[in-house]
């Protein structure tokens, strides 16, 4: 993709970034989640899947500024929760920022907005900007935290099922209904998504890790990307758990057009303990739980099994961390876009995966 000039740079040279946050801000303002990046005037970039702003007000109306933020214009989506209700997603239109009036129907002398970044981190940041609202104090609960490092099906990337053969890539990602939050609201847990479509651990979907980075690449960079001008990653969210769910990519055929070599399984379990090993170094205090994926059957799924076990093999010596686990999805004929997870799905994942998790938090 060609870039472009684009309208909001000035704005965003005015709100210099003045620090990088991915945990619950200090201030009683605003909450935000997620890979984000904090700048000034309690304005932030939306950057991870599921990734979000929240606020309290008094009114019955207000309005968001919001812009979609990135190296070439193009648009993007936001999924909005207003006193607990999901009211569906909003496009947010290439240019500048855009105001969205925001009414709220019930009785309530305070209302909560939840603002979540619908799309993941490859498509370009989201600037909340502000709000015209009347503030009030808010607040959150200590819970515990989960983190999901994965790929598109994490993302919960061509899950928005509908008209599959129009649109962008973009219009048919809900990451509101990922497995990974879709879990955790219902186990009353944080978390914190880690994901971009088409990644793997050594080699991508559609490249042998010649063009494209791999996670192992962009893990520490705030934005997932190999952009050494963007901010890294502070790794102040200290998960409880973190899941990893990467294979997929890396077991794929790819197009089918470009070459692709055979599956290398020594070079996917090597970069798969020092990744692990990285994760390590920030998070010691970490359960690391690696799972399979529900796209991965047949004979490859059990190479990806038997791979996986070699993972957890190589620290079954390691008494400074707590002992790897391995997650197996049930196999699963998705219904999405593009061979993907629809939202029913995802939700299907996450009555798999959230009572092993919730079972795994307790025990804690």
């Amino acid at each position: 993709m060609f870039l472009k000039k684009i309208p909001f740079l000035i704005l965003f040279l005015q709100i210099a970034t003045v620090c990088v946050s991915q945990n619950t801000n200090q201030n009683k303002t605003f909450l935000y989640e997620g890979r984000i990046e904090k700048l000034q005037n309690d304005n932030v970039i939306l950057i991870g899947t599921a990734s979000s702003v929240s606020f309290n007000f008094t009114g019955n109306e207000c309005s968001i500024s919001l812009q979609s933020v990135d190296s070439y214009e193009h648009h993007n989506y936001v999924a909005l929760v207003l006193d607990g209700k999901y009211l569906g997603k909003i496009k947010i239109e290439k240019g500048a920022l855009q105001a969205f009036p925001i009414k709220a129907t019930s009785n309530k002398k305070e209302h909560r907005l939840e603002i979540y970044k619908n799309t993941e981190a490859r498509t370009g940041g989201i600037l909340f900007a502000g709000t015209t609202a009347k503030l009030t104090p808010i607040s959150s609960k200590k819970k515990k935290k989960i983190e999901f490092i994965g790929d598109s099906i994490t993302c919960a990337a061509a899950s928005d099922s509908v008209d599959c053969d129009k649109g962008e890539y973009m219009d048919h990602h809900n990451g509101y209904y990922a497995y990974g939050p879709t879990l955790s609201r219902a186990i009353d847990v944080d978390y914190l998504t880690s994901s971009v479509s088409g990644i793997g651990m050594y080699r991508n979907w559609n490249d042998e890790n010649k063009d494209e980075p791999i996670m192992p690449e962009v893990y520490q960079n705030l934005y997932l990307t190999k952009d050494n001008s963007k901010p890294k990653y502070d790794f102040a969210f200290q998960p409880n758990i973190i899941s990893i769910a990467l294979g997929t990519n890396d077991f794929s055929g790819g197009d089918g057009k470009k070459e692709r070599l055979p599956f290398n399984a020594e070079k996917y379990v090597s970069n798969y303990i020092n990744f692990i090993k990285m994760l390590y170094e920030h998070n010691p205090k970490a359960q690391i739980v690696i799972t399979n994926s529900p796209m991965v059957n047949g004979e490859k799924a059990v190479v990806f099994e038997e791979c996986l076990n070699k993972v957890k093999n190589a620290f079954a010596n390691d008494k400074a961390h707590k002992t790897i686990l391995i997650f197996k999805f049930k196999p699963m004929k998705p219904n999405g876009c593009l061979g993907h997870p629809d939202v029913a799905d995802q939700k299907v994942m996450a009555d798999q995966y959230g009572p092993f998790l919730k079972k795994l938090l307790n025990e804690k």
